[in-house]
């Protein structure tokens, strides 16, 4: 009988940090689920480390995928296009799990779940076990567009989405810009969010641990090294209406940033906001110079 769950894993030389996530994984409560890791063209040691596990390992089904160096988002497309289990969790590989989480995770899908909705959103925690951000509001369901917009008053910490495989693959693959390996994959579960709400779950689905040369602390790196790709993202934040006047402001002058870094002359023509795009195109053009500054 297949696994409900797929616990996916994109993973760059991570050798040193797979470990702590395999343990978590073997001390689940519910084995209900495949392990499948995504190997974006490593070089150090996590194949052998793998096969290894695969050798040992008899309560749960561990599949491991090479691919060439491509980013995050295409770790994504790899593991959504070679998945069929009902549900979907990504688990970085720096990151791990409580040992019930897998438990937790079916039983209340199994319970609240339907095709109403697109999965569950969790809880992140740190390794002091403090929430990372605030929990969610209490009600049954949210959707992950008025989280972003700032339609809640919280704060935006990382969460854990469970997303049904079925509406992954109806918005997979995400398009890839030549040499960019910086595309947020929070971009599908946006689209996903046009048509479907999550249900709420205010549990710790995860544990996050931020390596020094991890996505969070390179930012302005990626902005210069992937600015279509970030640029991408913001013609899909700018085109929500409900949006406020702040995130409005903030948001096109990432989008006019991007496009200068990415040399695009059709900056105002293509911003779903050409009005506030006029306006801030002369601060849009000066952030573009401080991303640059900041990225060196």
């Amino acid at each position: 009988m297949m696994p409900r769950l797929t616990i996916f894993t994109p993973s760059y030389n991570r050798a040193d940090t797979l470990p702590r996530l395999y343990e978590s994984l073997k001390q689940q409560t519910n084995k209900d689920f495949v392990w499948l890791i995504i190997d974006d063209g490593s070089v150090d040691n996590t194949k052998n480390l793998v096969m290894k596990w695969k050798s040992e390992e008899e309560s749960f089904y561990i599949r491991y995928i090479y691919k060439e160096n491509g980013g995050l988002h295409t770790g994504y497309n790899c593991a959504i296009a070679n998945t069929d289990t009902e549900l979907m969790m990504c688990v970085d590989s720096d990151d791990f799990i409580p040992y019930d989480a897998v438990q937790r995770i079916i039983k209340f899908w199994s319970k609240n779940g339907s095709d109403k909705y697109a999965g569950i959103v969790g809880l992140d925690f740190d390794l002091n076990d403090k929430v990372i951000g605030d929990k969610l509001p209490e009600q049954k369901s949210i959707n992950l567009i008025d989280l972003l917009i700032g339609k809640y008053n919280l704060v935006n910490g990382d969460r854990t989405n469970v997303v049904r495989t079925d509406l992954y693959k109806s918005v997979a693959p995400m398009k890839s810009f030549e040499g960019e390996k910086n595309f947020n994959p929070h971009y599908m579960h946006l689209l996903i969010s046009e048509k479907y709400d999550f249900l709420i779950l205010n549990e710790n689905l995860k544990y996050v641990e931020y390596q020094p040369d991890g996505m969070t602390n390179s930012i302005f790196k990626q902005y210069v090294n992937s600015p279509n790709s970030f640029l991408e993202i913001r013609k899909l934040y700018l085109s929500y209406k409900n949006a406020s006047l702040k995130f409005k402001i903030k948001n096109v002058l990432h989008y006019i940033s991007s496009s200068i870094l990415a040399g695009k002359s059709r900056i105002i023509r293509d911003c779903p906001q050409k009005f506030l795009c006029l306006l801030l195109l002369l601060p849009g053009w000066m952030f573009s110079f401080y991303v640059r500054k900041k990225a060196e």
